[in-house]
């Protein structure tokens, strides 16, 4: 199978990728709602959502739920799952092991900046380059010195736009990594020269707060999101992603997307 037709099971006919990351479990222990919504899938699929981002054990565990989503498996596993700034991580799933189960594309993270980068990006060129040789996607999730926003620096659009660029060069395909919120975010888009999916985004008290976010990521130029805890931990996954649907592939506003979750 070509690399570009497994993209296209990543991403919608229009380029862009409402993607839920289900890959808490090899990062933290905060993980309430995942199985739940995995029961919800069919829904989500139904409202828009184009692809998942698991990890090998919930590939096996849930392979009839993920038959119908574009699926990508999570190589690499933190060295410290109590502590939730991900200390540091390790090799763990090769292309082979996510072709056998599948999957249409793999990712690792990279940390520029932090301690432990060298061994992030090792693993992040050593997949690159098998999922080359197998026509395999691989998706760089590039988070400037580290995990965690852990100091002013992490948080600059053109720090992260520097980082995101490293992924590009160390062979991915797709990037996914912060954004701030702010108009520089345009130069992480321009620097990657990759598609660029959004992390997650911030934990809001009310919801049309981060339905913003997104827009803002959309009109930066991000092809798409990949949101874990803002849908798993929602009473309504299935409404978050109409909503996400609204904004991602219908252009539509905040507004209007908040208006579709209010009708869940």
């Amino acid at each position: 199978m070509s690399k570009t037709r497994r993209m296209g099971n990543i991403f919608a006919r229009d380029g862009k990728s409402i993607t839920l990351a289900l890959d808490g479990h090899y990062f933290s222990t905060n993980t309430t709602g995942i199985d739940n919504t995995i029961g919800e899938l069919p829904k989500m699929i139904e409202s828009g959502l184009d692809a998942v981002l698991v990890t090998y054990g919930l590939a096996k565990t849930y392979a009839d739920s993920f038959a119908g989503v574009g699926m990508l498996i999570r190589a690499d596993l933190s060295t410290g799952v109590f502590d939730s700034s991900v200390p540091n991580t390790m090799g763990l799933i090769t292309v082979e092991d996510a072709l056998k189960m599948g999957a249409d594309g793999i990712i690792s993270m990279t940390f520029p900046g932090a301690p432990n980068e060298a061994t992030s990006h090792q693993i992040a060129w050593e997949l690159a380059r098998e999922a080359d040789y197998w026509n395999l996607p691989f998706m760089c999730e590039s988070l400037p010195f580290g995990y965690a926003v852990t100091n002013e620096e992490s948080s600059k659009p053109k720090v992260i736009a520097a980082g995101a660029r490293l992924g590009t060069e160390l062979g991915a395909d797709i990037i996914k990594t912060r954004f701030t919120g702010d108009a520089g975010d345009a130069e992480i888009v321009k620097r990657a020269q990759r598609p660029v999916l959004a992390l997650g985004g911030p934990k809001t008290d009310h919801i049309l707060d981060y339905f913003m976010f997104v827009k803002h990521c959309m009109d930066v130029g991000a092809k798409g999101v990949a949101v874990g805890r803002n849908i798993t931990q929602d009473r309504h996954p299935a409404g978050i992603v109409a909503a996400l649907n609204v904004i991602v592939h219908r252009n539509g506003t905040a507004e209007e997307a908040y208006k579709m979750y209010q009708a869940y």
